[in-house]
């Protein structure tokens, strides 16, 4: 069987969305074009021409593309309680979303308690308060676990985080093997770029390796490990950066696997990503295919994964923040839609579209709305998802791809050389010497300068300005949310058995000792006993160590 029948053969097998695929004028459509025409009117091709689906996946990693399936429409939700964002979430899955994805407070995402004195302020107010079990069940109430995929942007606590969402599911009756999402995870950007950190890198690096292995052998759906580039690009890199950066770190976690003594192909095809959109169309279409490209070639021929699916990146996108502005909040939906356009347009497998008010509080729910809408609209009415890869062919985009694609290389090359070899020793070393932020800095400084000089137009901030504007409403969330969590937390203390509490942190200690113990049961254990989440993080940093940047 040739390549081009190999092709046929997959998008064949593929149940479609529509008998017909067409433009709003009735011209019926191929599903993937090439530099001989349409398939369907060619029956072979040039050895060196791409197809979607086949390696190395520069045009995707499905041959039928969005025509079988639509790409999840994931909305970014959390706020105040547990109880009002599980109302959220509802009101996201009756507009027609098709995953969850949690957005934690600060105070959680920093792995403390809602009543640590270092809590006060931030309690619910840039996502939802998860202390213990309790929250973590409040959250997930009335939704069926098993039947929807969750995803989870957290990261220092993410071990625990995960432990209490298998709790919760095993004792509402799913089993873990079940359960479908994503755990973010991705502990060395927090040294390169957002700062959420608790231990220092190496302990934290044996977190991210007991979820992994857990994940191998326990939870075949789950992915333990989104890979992010987001928050590196919000920090200010280039986008040949936030690439390079992202698909380096993604090296350094297979090193950790295969250090662990797993195979490539038992871990790898779990491991997924998380990309930025920003504004620049182009350069960031060509910035995914640039990435799923670098992916399989290096996990085939450097780490010599055999099964095919450990070659192919999927990758969740989410418009950019960095790219909203406080001026002029409404032109926001237009540099979402442009955003999410790019996103779709390169491939992604899952998006959340930013609203066009949360550059100033937390999205209200008609902004969410809108921003889900933003969705639905290019999926059914703009006809960009009946055609693979629509883009494919771009003397443009391909020459683009190329060069993004060069460049990352020679970062690739940089952290390589600081490792001796080793991509997982390069990263490390990388942030001891603030490789990363020094690089991440510069960049954003570079842009910083273009518009503050007026060569780069941000419209309604430095052109087409506005003296006075209209105020939009803000969600505002007050005082008595965190006095209420903080009641929360203390109600479960006071409920809670105390000796099995006393006996679930010493087992978490004792087995934190041994390098060699995973400590996710001990994690589950934990959280089923109602230990907080602050408990559970002093507990292991009086085996870890805390973690404070050199020179801070």
């Amino acid at each position: 069987m040739t390549r081009f029948d190999e092709w046929v053969a997959s998008y064949d097998r593929a149940p479609k969305r529509h008998d017909r695929f067409e433009t709003l004028s009735g011209i019926e459509l191929a599903p993937v074009y090439t530099s001989r025409g349409a398939i369907g009117s060619v029956s072979e091709l040039p050895d060196d021409e791409e197809l979607p689906g086949s390696y190395p996946y520069t045009r995707g990693i499905y041959a039928s593309g969005y025509r079988t399936k639509l790409w999840t429409m994931r909305m970014f939700a959390g706020f105040s309680s547990a109880a009002e964002t599980n109302e959220r979430f509802r009101e996201l899955l009756d507009a027609g979303g098709t995953g969850l994805s949690v957005a934690f407070d600060l105070p959680t995402l920093m792995g403390r308690d809602s009543d640590d004195p270092k809590s006060l302020g931030e309690v619910g107010k840039c996502g939802v308060a998860i202390d213990t079990y309790d929250d973590m069940e409040t959250l997930f109430e009335g939704i069926r676990l098993g039947e929807i995929t969750t995803s989870m942007t957290i990261n220092s606590p993410a071990a625990f985080i995960l432990a209490s969402f298998v709790a919760v599911a095993e004792t509402s009756g799913v089993p873990r093997r079940e359960l479908g999402g994503t755990l973010q995870n991705d502990i060395l950007k927090e040294y390169q770029a957002q700062k959420e950190y608790y231990f220092p890198p190496r302990p934290s690096m044996r977190l991210v390796r007991d979820t992994m292995t857990f994940a191998a052998a326990e939870m075949p759906k789950w992915h333990p490990l989104s890979v992010s580039g987001y928050h590196i690009r919000e920090a200010g890199s280039t986008a040949a950066e936030e690439l390079a950066f992202t698909i380096a770190n993604g090296f350094a976690y297979v090193e950790t696997g295969l250090a662990a003594g797993l195979t490539v192909d038992e871990f790898a095809p779990q491991l997924s990503f998380f990309f930025n959109a920003h504004i620049d169309f182009f350069e960031e279409i060509a910035k995914y295919r640039a990435a799923r490209r670098i992916w399989a070639r290096w996990m085939r021929d450097h780490y010599q994964a055999q099964d095919p699916r450990s070659w192919l990146l999927r990758f969740h996108t989410q418009t950019a923040g960095v790219s909203l502005t406080a001026q002029q909040p409404e032109l926001n939906i237009v540099r979402t839609a442009i955003e999410a356009l790019a996103g779709t347009l390169g491939g992604t497998q899952s998006l959340h579209t930013n609203s066009m008010d949360e550059v100033l509080s937390l999205p209200t729910q008609k902004a969410a709305r809108i921003a889900l809408r933003t969705q639905q609209i290019i999926a059914h009415e703009t006809g960009v998802t009946n055609v693979v890869d629509p883009l494919g062919g771009s003397y443009f985009v391909e020459e683009l791809t190329l060069e993004i694609e060069r460049q990352a290389e020679e970062i690739f090359a940089e952290i390589a050389e600081l490792g001796d070899g080793s991509m997982l020793e390069g990263a490390l070393i990388g942030i001891d010497n603030f490789y990363h932020v020094n690089r991440i800095a510069d960049s954003a400084y570079e842009l910083e300068k273009k518009i503050s000089a007026g060569d780069r137009i941000v419209v309604g901030v430095n052109n087409f300005i506005l003296e006075d504007e209209d105020p939009i409403d803000t969600l505002v969330i007050g005082p008595e949310v965190e006095k209420l969590q903080v009641q929360r937390l203390q109600d479960v203390r006071q409920r809670r058995d105390s000796d099995q509490v006393a006996r679930a942190l010493a087992d978490l200690q004792a087995d934190a000792r041994d390098p060699e113990v995973n400590l996710m049961e001990p994690l589950i254990r934990a959280s089923k006993a109602r230990v907080s989440i602050g408990e559970v993080m002093e507990a292991l940093a009086d085996v870890f160590g805390y973690y404070e940047e050199p020179g801070i």
